[in-house]
């Protein structure tokens, strides 16, 4: 599993005009499930998510988790992250999982980032979706998780 988190100061995801899910200061996640990925990987993943360390204390030094802040979350599910890019002009999917088995992990993904933190929205899973966000820094990181991750 891979997802690019972002720190934000406010983040919206709208399907069709409608929002589907905003918050205010927090994480930005948009994450990708990758074939062979599992629950094993989701729980890692969140776990990590949640306890990142990319919050400034009052030393002005990134010491503080979304957790510690006790700011949003917000989760968009983005396979193109999975994308193969190390050839030619067109990026290859063959390393994405199967759209029912990423439907299947990104909502459990979901259901365990809910478990652990009581402020969580989502995108709509396969959707054309438009993401709004106040990247804060910027300060963006990508976690990975699962095979030839190292983690």
């Amino acid at each position: 599993m891979i997802t690019v988190i972002q720190r934000v100061t406010h983040a919206e995801v709208t399907v069709e005009g409608q929002s589907v899910g905003h918050i205010g200061a927090g994480l930005l996640a948009l994450v990708a499930i990758e074939k062979g990925d599992s629950e094993s990987e989701a729980d890692r993943l969140a776990e990590r998510m949640l306890a990142y360390r990319l919050f400034s204390d009052n030393a002005g030094k990134m010491n503080l988790s979304v957790s510690d802040i006790g700011g949003g979350v917000l989760l968009v599910s983005q396979f193109t992250l999975a994308a193969d890019t190390r050839k030619g002009l067109r990026p290859s999917f063959t390393p994405a999982a199967d759209p029912a088995t990423g439907r299947r992990l990104f909502d459990y993904f979901v259901q365990q980032v809910q478990e652990r933190h009581p402020i969580v929205a989502t995108g709509q899973f396969g959707a054309d979706m438009q993401v709004a966000l106040v990247n804060d820094g910027p300060v963006t990181f990508t976690l990975r998780v699962g095979s030839g991750s190292g983690t």
